[in-house]
């Protein structure tokens, strides 16, 4: 579960957190840093010198790092190759094979088995592909990169704390991002969060789906995952709705979405608060977002089009049925997305890297030049407002 800035605050807090965010520079040298940070935060020493003596600099993990095709694909496609029946009929047999300690998970920490269902097949199709990056030399590398030291340093420490306790071979696999086991959690939330669910008195995320179960439920609590509310609910909005009010800064309560004819597809609305979202613009699915998505689903990963695909999914796990597509502006190639990002930037707006993808700043800049045009604000581009901004 890839909740990037759960970093271990005794890691930070200790006198040699001041190196924290060192990176870069002879691998050797860098190494050596690192070891003598973890052994001034307590890691036994001979862990801290074996994890050193095993770590390799990949340049395939740095690839991978630079370039995550996936936040390409539009909210239909990616929603409708991950949540497929397979995945459906699998994650039930999962949800019985593991009853009950999904029943505890939801009695201790209130957290639904689909959701941790969910979560569990988007990571690693329920424990079927865990990744085959060594995981010390993943995390190393990582650190070493000056991308993302203040993440990845303290994570290279945790794994020496985890190899110090047992819990973490030496040739360890797992994605290349350093995350590990059936729900893919970084070695500090591991240390941090991670639980014995089948009782024989360690924490085996790889090799145990009990302890990844309770550690994943652990995890969603920690982020502020509220029991007994909604992640999100598929809604129906009139022709006539302002879609300037939408989206995920446009919190407002659900007596509020009625008055504006915003409905719920099946069942009923409770009374939160909630954002109105549409991944895939007015005319495909639209969402009522409640606080476990925006607060907790949102900080697993930034991206909508992954986050609302792990959500309905458990929606879907649930029992709810499948969303309705509508007919939609087809989406932008990326060879479109980037002339899109270039002329937003042209005309004034930070649209972040120009990439390609159809990330939050770029979402938030069709949404202001559809409202400077006239068209409906949905944050969705399409071929009329690309030409407009010629």
């Amino acid at each position: 579960m890839r909740f990037r800035f759960a970093i271990l605050t005794f890691f930070l807090l200790t006198p040699s957190g001041a190196f924290a965010q060192a990176c870069g520079g002879p691998w050797g040298e860098f190494l050596n840093g690192v070891r003598q940070e973890a052994v001034a935060a307590g890691v036994p020493v001979d862990a801290a010198n074996a994890v050193i003596a095993a770590a390799r600099q990949s340049a395939d993990v740095l690839k991978r790092d630079r370039s995550q095709s996936v936040f390409r694909q539009s909210f239909l496609k990616f929603s409708g190759r991950a949540v497929s029946g397979d995945r459906l009929r699998r994650g039930a047999q999962m949800r019985q094979k593991h009853s009950a300690v999904f029943d505890r998970a939801q009695r201790e920490f209130g957290v639904p088995p689909e959701v941790i269902l969910a979560f569990w097949a988007m990571e690693t199709d329920y424990g079927a592909v865990m990744g085959n990056f060594s995981t010390i030399s993943a995390l190393a590398t990582l650190a070493h990169d000056c991308r993302r030291p203040a993440l990845f340093r303290p994570q290279l420490i945790a794994a020496m704390a985890l190899v110090g306790r047992g819990e973490l071979a030496l040739t360890e696999t797992g994605a290349w991002a350093g995350e590990i086991g059936h729900v893919q959690m970084l070695p500090g939330d591991i240390l941090a969060r991670g639980m014995d669910g089948d009782g024989d008195g360690r924490v085996q995320i790889k090799t145990s789906a009990p302890d990844a179960i309770m550690s994943a439920a652990k995890m969603l609590e920690f982020h502020g995952w509220r029991a007994g509310e909604p992640w999100l609910m598929e809604v129906t909005a009139p022709e006539s709705l302002d879609w300037s009010q939408t989206g995920l800064a446009a919190v407002r309560s659900v007596a509020d979405w009625r008055a504006m004819g915003v409905a719920a597809r099946a069942g009923s609305l409770p009374q939160l608060d909630a954002a109105l979202i549409a991944p895939q613009g007015r005319k495909g699915p639209k969402f009522l977002a409640f606080h476990n998505f925006t607060k907790v689903y949102l900080e697993w990963n930034k991206s909508l089009v992954n986050t609302t695909t792990a959500a309905y999914l458990a929606t879907r796990l649930g029992g709810a049925a499948p969303y309705l597509k509508g007919q939609t502006d087809p989406a932008f190639s990326g060879d479109e997305m980037i002339a899109l990002q270039q002329r937003l930037q042209a005309k004034g707006h930070d649209v972040g890297k120009v990439d390609g993808i159809l990330g939050a700043k770029t979402r938030a800049a069709v949404h202001a030049e559809q409202m400077r045009a006239g068209l409906p604000a949905d944050g969705w581009p399409t071929r009329k407002l690309l030409s407009g901004l010629k």
